[in-house]
């Protein structure tokens, strides 16, 4: 049968988008409430939103935090467990926080949920036992970040676009976290846990005469008050592109952020088509930074962008994370795909593409009931036209390549964009100065500095052996080294969330063991029995090469310090900054070692891998050693690898508890 050639079909017009409107309320003392019934499912939630203005909360950062996880901790009339127990045999879920409440669960139980989640939200009652609790854990959480280069990177980002004086531009320290008291948390909360700005979203199986008396009821009573409204002027954008360079010396790769400020709002006649011009230059899979980091280079996993329209001031945003030796590169590269975006027209094909996506998407979340309640919130809280989502479709469909390339001359700045990285300047700084792009250099907390020294100059007589020995002599001495014959050690930390355990044994035989497990299982196993090897994950089994097993050979030793300065291309390099401490800095081929230069002990050691065919650089840090039967080793140990995993030991063996089967 001779195939028919046959027109494509047109395109019909858009749909015609009818969307629910909720039925809406207010009490008297300015609660304003949106009720969408919808009774396909036995279910209820409750969203409760404070639209107060930003401020900024000063020498006190951190009482904003506190005062939400304060909410809800015990009320006036329950015991915070009564109420946790409470919530738990509803099957219920309530959360509080400083810009409000969240509720839901079963119809049934609806009058009671939402009366606890006012009880929480409205008579809360702060005691000094629970603020200094959430006071040490904000504490723990800022100890555990000191090294995480990303948590650096959006500190320092925030400072030098905002200002440390703004409220998106301040950031959490141990001084002023220990400076809130139980008296500040309470004002916080007085002040700002107030109705005139709050809106009270009901999603559900409700019935709206039935819930307008529930809420008179329980959110009657809530004072009336208006949050003081503080104004910041506008931060600006730097008179010429920079680099602005915060140096991170166990950074395993670099963080890249290319910002401008960005006051777009809703209602601006830009809006649509600044969401489509994002999506093209960053947005999206298939966007230009996406497909040149990504794709064309295989530099990173991902590159991306992000602007937002709101009513009050933001940024534009593209971003990644790529590999030192590449960190040059990829900054051209962004230039170029941001001075393409700006002077080129898009390609027919894809703005189709990216406008249908859009349109996709928002006629499948219309579908739900959440999502009119939050259209509905927004179009109060964005002071949007009451026609803007009817007119959604429309107004994404009327956006052109022309509008493409103004609105990104417009909001993308080429001239005037703060280039921030964030990495390790020793292997960075080089590449990137020859890009001819002024350059300034800060410290972690956005505070500006001289240009970090990459390498200081080796002291005359000291050599990579020198290095080990006194390594040696830090941790107890040649012999005490020498009389190890086995290290067993038990080590427990953490994985995204999951348990889990490793397990090292090594023994003077220059044989090797390390198991991981978690959730019951084995994660990962690394073996060397002194003449061969292999390692396993995800059920996955790979023999060890030849050069892996001639360098296990060494470093499979419980010390291996004691035999490194024979093993051929060993090489002292130079001295660098590793944590804050100048460290020798011992090359051996694609693995470097670091050495405290005033203690003599071991503080970390990188290696370059190649991973899903990128190289990636894993750096492993040791610190907090401990004597055990006269020679100290480390009892913490941090894995960097894009994550940083801290693992610590619970328990170490020195000359017990291994044995040859152990390495099978």
């Amino acid at each position: 049968m001779q195939a028919q050639d046959r027109p494509q079909p047109k395109p019909g017009p858009a749909p015609v988008i009818n969307i629910g409107k909720p039925e809406t309320f207010e009490l008297k003392n300015g609660l304003k409430v949106l009720v969408v019934e919808n009774n396909k499912l036995p279910r209820v939630s409750y969203n409760l939103t404070l639209d107060n203005a930003p401020y900024a909360e000063g020498d006190k950062k951190g009482v904003a935090e506190i005062t939400s996880e304060l909410i809800g901790s015990g009320t006036k009339k329950m015991s915070k467990d009564a109420f946790n127990e409470e919530i738990d045999f509803l099957g219920a879920n309530i959360g509080f926080s400083a810009n409000g409440a969240y509720a839901s669960g079963l119809s049934k139980y609806s009058d009671r949920i939402l009366e606890l989640m006012a009880d929480g939200a409205l008579n809360s009652v702060f005691t000094q036992e629970e603020l200094d609790k959430e006071k040490t854990k904000l504490i723990e959480g800022l100890k555990t970040q000191e090294k995480s280069v990303q948590a650096v990177a959006s500190r320092v980002e925030d400072v030098l676009v905002y200002g440390k004086n703004h409220p998106n531009g301040e950031y959490l320290t141990e001084e002023s976290i220990n400076k809130v008291t139980l008296n500040d948390a309470i004002l916080n909360y007085t002040t700002y846990f107030v109705p005139a700005n709050a809106y009270l979203v009901i999603t559900g199986d409700v019935k709206f005469k039935d819930v307008k008396k529930a809420v008179e009821k329980y959110f009657g009573s809530w004072k009336k008050a208006t949050a003081p409204v503080v104004t910041y002027g506008d931060p600006k954008d730097v008179q010429y592109t920079q680099i602005n360079f915060v140096d991170m010396p166990n950074a395993v790769q670099s963080e890249i952020s290319l910002v401008n400020v960005s006051n777009l709002k809703m209602t601006d006649k830009d809006y649509f088509a600044v969401l489509l011009a994002n999506q093209i230059i960053g947005g999206d899979f298939n966007s230009y930074l996406n497909m040149n980091l990504r794709e064309a280079h295989g530099w990173t996993y991902g590159a991306r962008s992000s602007i937002r329209g709101d009513k009050y001031v933001g940024k534009f945003k593209s971003n990644t994370q790529v590999r030192n030796a590449v960190t040059d590169s990829a900054v051209v590269e962004f230039f170029k795909e941001i001075k393409r975006i700006r002077t080129e027209k898009v390609a027919p094909d894809m703005l189709k593409n990216v406008k249908a996506g859009y349109i996709g998407n928002f006629v499948m979340q219309i579908q739900k009931p959440g999502t009119v309640a939050r259209y509905a919130l927004l179009t109060r809280t964005q002071n949007l036209p009451a026609d803007f989502y009817e007119n959604y479709i429309k107004n994404i469909n009327a956006v052109t390549a022309d509008d493409i390339m103004r609105v990104a001359n417009k909001y993308f700045l080429a001239d005037n964009t703060r280039v921030i990285i964030t990495g390790k300047g020793s292997d960075v700084l080089p590449g990137l100065e020859k890009l001819g792009i002024p350059m300034f250099y800060f410290d972690k907390f956005g505070n500006q500095v001289d240009k970090p020294v990459a390498k200081k100059a080796i002291p005359a007589g000291v050599t990579a052996k020198t290095v080990f020995d006194n390594y040696i002599k830090a941790i107890g001495g040649d012999k005490n080294a020498k009389s190890v014959k086995t290290v067993f050690s038990t080590l427990n930390g953490k994985v995204q969330g999951i348990d889990v355990t490793m397990t090292r044994k090594s023994s003077a035989a220059g044989k090797k063991v390390d198991e991981v497990k978690g959730m019951g299982q084995t994660l990962s196993k690394e073996v060397f029995d002194g003449a061969k090897g292999y390692e396993t994950a995800q059920g996955q089994k790979e023999d060890y090469s030849a050069d892996k097993i001639a360098s296990a050979k060494f470093y499979s030793l419980p010390f291996p310090e004691l035999t490194l300065a024979t093993k051929p291309g060993i090489a002292l390099s130079g001295i660098e900054s590793i944590d804050g401490k100048d460290a020798y800095a011992i090359k051996d081929g694609k693995k470097t070692l670091y050495y405290d230069v005033t203690t003599g002990l071991k503080l970390a050691e990188s290696n370059v891998e190649e991973m899903q065919g990128q190289q990636m650089t894993q750096v492993i840090s040791f610190a907090d050693y401990k004597d055990v039967k006269g020679v100290k080793v480390p009892f913490k140990t941090t894995l960097n690898v894009g994550i940083e995993i801290e693992l610590t030991a619970s328990d170490v063996k020195i000359n017990e508890g291994v044995t040859d089967a152990d390495f099978k």
